[in-house]
């Protein structure tokens, strides 16, 4: 079959056009497009013994039928983004519809915290909705310039107008212009600090640095058990874990190590008296399959896990131990998790503390999901193994750790003063001098948070809680006998830089000053402040998960869209402000890995069972009544929302001032904003 030929076939003449023969594949629901090049000049092989107008006749339909696909492919994609639309709108009519907001009483044990924290949150709130009232007043004044009208009216507007543009050019611009160029200093500190960070792991993949056992701890081939297994105790601290318990107990109680070396604790603070019940049910069913665990309770639960915690270490059977591994209800770490992490410990006397990372089992289940995975892989793969390579110092991340119970004891032990009980005894760890190892090639498999509202509350914490940790060890840092680098180390680095400006200027710059610039713009933010650099850091970002590349621009968008949530919670750490004491646990959804259930049933243990372990070491007076389950919502978040309306605002007036960049950038943090605020980010409860 001959080629068709049109203009650009070639020279004149029959037999002389040569193409290229298309054969089409009809396949359900999708079609693709081969091209095969015949072996023969006129294609005589594709199909033999055709005449040149037949062939031209077949090309000319293949041809239709090309144009035919790809415009059926077109319509396709359009039906896909039209049904996405509805479903949006569906969805964000549902929240307008249900009216639910933030700001309602959340039903339950937070409805006492909600109300008692009402005040200083609507402040924040005030400051938003006053920006964007002036916002919308100011661009109404714009539009009224750029509409040139007449009369007397139009005379006194003109006048009004251009009293304005004195007054904003003599006493607005400059104390603007000089919060926007401190911002952006700030910017570029912290910039800087990430650059370096991503190099730092660029040197450590490059010369493939890992870090090994002082002495490898090896157990003997034909003495499995006279290898190093010291006495190590396994801690689950939970609270009302209904959907989680089973597979962390199972996956504790399947760790490879001489059971007559190790000792389980499920410290279990929950007050709901059937999830009590379940999980002693499914500690018995262990202790029974020969696995030496407990189950503790306690009657007073004060200080959060911090006091969950020290509780149990509290125990008289405690001292007989010499390492503590901790697991969140939420964490399954695999059988050779000890094997991979305790080794570190021997003959490294300075060695207080083994970090594993994690791994996430629902982290392709939604766009939010997908979104905290790229942040975390960051805070593993660079941040912490940095750190612990370069400094032998990070945060400790309050599970999937193996501490030495000596360092714990000697660094104060547990304390309830702050909501992040993990970072308090690791910063008190470093200040009386123990080292700590991070292995970036150990994973803990959990899950993470699949609604925006869950996200929120634990990102709440995760940010007042240093701020509070802060004030109280700063006297602490200064006065320690440690180098001085590390004394700058902690405290410009650790704390100001990477707890306090970071959501300081994240929320500043692109959430209000680079609105009010479009308002005020004799004050200016370069190109490469709203563009080039955020796009870069976002690459250096989402460099460790390459699989989710395709998500850099909704990453971007995002981290600035939490910047909100990040600074209210530092500025209430920081004041000491009701809510920085707030403690929700995260909602979990129980979620594991293919096979993981099977693999994690309770199997018939070899080693015997130790009758000195008691049962069940708790005594409960009163047992609480049920508690009433809350139902779920998808909530309206008024300040997301409020910002929202201001970016869009401040997008109309750029695209007034014809600044592209600026009006893009404003466009889609916009829309991004508004996504948030309707909560149609995360799971969509129905």
């Amino acid at each position: 079959m001959a080629p068709w030929s049109g203009l650009w076939a070639g020279r004149a003449g029959g037999d002389a056009y040569r193409g290229t023969p298309v054969v089409v594949k009809m396949e359900n629901p999708n079609w693709s497009i081969s091209e095969i090049d015949g072996g023969g000049d006129d294609g005589e092989d594709f199909l033999p013994g055709a005449s040149g107008r037949r062939r031209r006749g077949k090309n000319a339909k293949q041809i239709t039928w090309v144009l035919l696909l790809k415009a059926h492919r077109a319509a396709g994609c359009l039906a896909w983004l039209a049904s996405a639309a509805v479903a949006l709108g569906c969805a964000a009519r549902r929240r307008v519809t249900a009216g639910r907001t933030d700001s309602d009483a959340i039903e339950g044990e937070c409805e006492g915290q909600e109300a008692a924290h009402a005040v200083p949150r609507s402040r924040f709130y005030a400051f938003i909705k006053a920006c964007l009232l002036m916002s919308v007043f100011l661009l109404a004044a714009e539009v009224a310039a750029y509409s040139n009208g007449r009369g007397a009216l139009a005379v006194f507007f003109g006048s009004f107008y251009a009293s304005w543009v004195r007054v904003r050019a003599a006493y607005l611009a400059p104390p603007l212009q000089f919060l926007a160029d401190t911002c952006v200093v700030l910017f570029l500190v912290q910039s800087a600090d990430r650059l370096v960070q991503s190099v730092g792991c660029f040197y450590i993949l490059l010369k493939r640095i890992k870090l090994k056992p002082v002495s490898p701890a090896l157990p003997d081939a034909e003495d499995p058990d006279a290898g190093y297994y010291p006495m190590v105790l396994v801690q689950i601290p939970m609270c009302n874990e209904k959907e989680v318990y089973q597979q962390s107990i199972a996956a504790v109680c399947n760790l490879d190590w001489p059971r007559s070396n190790i000792l389980v604790q499920v410290l279990d603070d929950s007050d709901d008296p059937i999830t009590q019940v379940l999980i002693k049910q499914e500690v018995e069913k262990w202790r029974q399959n020969g696995a030496r665990i407990v189950y503790r309770h306690r009657v007073l639960r004060e200080g959060y896990k911090a006091g969950n915690l020290k509780s149990a270490m509290s125990c008289s059977y405690v001292k007989d131990y010499e390492y503590v591994a901790i697991f969140d209800a939420d964490f399954q770490p695999y059988p050779d998790f000890l094997k991979r992490t305790v080794p570190h410990f021997k003959d490294n006397e300075e060695l207080g503390l083994v970090q594993a990372r994690w791994s996430f089992v629902n982290k392709d289940e939604n766009l939010l999901t997908r979104l905290q995975n790229i942040n975390l892989c960051f805070h593993f793969e660079v941040e912490q193994q940095v750190n612990g390579v370069f400094i032998n110092f990070f945060g400790f991340n309050g599970t999937a750790g193996v501490w030495r119970i000596k360092a714990l004891e000697d660094s104060g032990g547990w304390m309830e003063r702050t909501t992040v009980e993990d970072m308090d005894i690791a910063v008190r760890a470093h200040l009386k001098g123990w080292k700590f190892v991070f292995l970036n090639d150990v994973e803990c498999q959990c899950e993470l948070p699949e609604s925006y509202e869950a996200y929120r509350k634990q990102q709440h914490r995760w940010h007042s809680g240093p701020m509070q940790l802060f004030r109280l060890c700063l006297p602490d840092i200064i006065r320690c006998k440690i180098a001085f680098w590390k004394k700058a180390n902690l405290i410009l680095l650790f704390f100001l830089l990477r707890k306090l400006i970071l959501p300081f200027y994240s929320f500043t710059l692109f959430c209000i000053i680079l609105p009010m610039t479009m308002f005020v713009p004799e004050a200016e933010l370069p190109n490469w402040v709203v563009c080039y650099i955020p796009a870069l850091m976002s690459f250096l970002n989402i460099v460790p998960a390459p699989k989710s590349f395709p998500f850099i621009i909704p990453y971007l968008l995002f981290e600035n869209t939490m910047s909100v949530t990040k600074f209210n919670a530092m500025i209430s750490g920081l004041f000491q402000l009701g809510s920085a004491y707030e403690w929700v646990v995260t909602k979990k959804s129980g979620r594991s890995s293919e096979g993981d259930l099977i693999a994690l049933a309770p199997k018939v243990l070899k080693q015997q069972k130790a009758d000195s372990v008691p049962v069940i070491d708790a005594t409960i007076k009163e047992q609480p009544k049920p508690k009433k389950e809350s139902k779920k919502y998808n909530r309206i978040y008024k300040k997301e929302l409020a910002l929202s309306l201001l970016l869009l605002t401040a997008a109309a007036r750029s695209l007034l001032s014809k600044q592209g960049t600026h009006f893009y950038f404003l466009l889609f943090q916009g829309i991004s904003f508004l996504l948030v605020g309707l909560d149609l980010i995360g799971e969509d409860v129905k």
